[in-house]
């Protein structure tokens, strides 16, 4: 987990060295804001055209991303103007992978957000592949159809999970949770945290 405190995002910096991680790019580019923001085929919720975009980036072993998360979803819901990104980055441990991957290929029949929640639910910081799979069956997707979709679409996942990589690796990410709310960039937040920085973000996009 990185410092709490929030920074200006330098969107469009280079792509630094590579951080120790489970998916990596593979290889240096450039990064520009529009690619963060609007990956077409990243999860994105909330209201699609909100005046403020917040962009998670998260590990399903990550406590620090679940112990937010509720506070993240209560937050953008009752402000009603926030249009949420979620970005795979599965740093931590393989099982980490796994999760993402069973949650990008459930975006195929609309149940991401299903997934999402089920694997964010699971307590704990090395949650083992097996425990990631049986949360996604009693999610109430369609594992037949997830599987399928999965072996279908591989190389789109893959080259998703590495986009992830790349971009928080050029914007100098350290770990998650990161989210880039409006113009900056933070860490953990409740739901007291949240609020603020959409009222920061608004200032700031406000400014002249």
């Amino acid at each position: 987990m990185r410092r709490r405190d929030v920074m200006l995002l330098a969107a469009g910096a280079a792509l630094a060295a590579t951080a120790p991680g489970r998916v990596r790019p593979a290889a240096a580019q450039a990064i520009d804001r529009n690619a963060i923001l609007r990956d077409p085929e990243a999860p994105t919720f909330g209201n699609p055209t909100g005046d403020v975009t917040l962009v998670a980036f998260f590990d399903y072993n990550c406590p620090f991303c679940k112990k937010a998360e509720p506070d993240l979803e209560r937050a953008a819901t009752e402000d009603g103007r926030i249009r949420l990104v979620f970005k795979d980055w599965p740093i931590l441990t393989e099982a980490s992978v796994v999760g993402a991957r069973l949650a990008l290929a459930a975006a195929y029949q609309d149940g991401y957000a299903l997934v999402h929640r089920a694997l964010m639910a699971i307590p704990g910081r090395r949650v083992p592949e097996e425990q990631m799979r049986e949360a996604v069956r009693r999610s109430g997707v369609d594992l037949a159809r997830l599987q399928a979709d999965h072996d279908r679409n591989s190389d789109k996942i893959t080259a998703l999970l590495r986009r992830n990589a790349a971009q928080a690796e050029a914007i100098g990410l350290q770990g998650t949770p990161s989210y880039l709310i409006g113009p900056f960039r933070t860490s953990t937040l409740d739901y007291a945290g949240f609020k603020q920085a959409f009222a920061e973000a608004r200032r700031r996009q406000a400014a002249p």
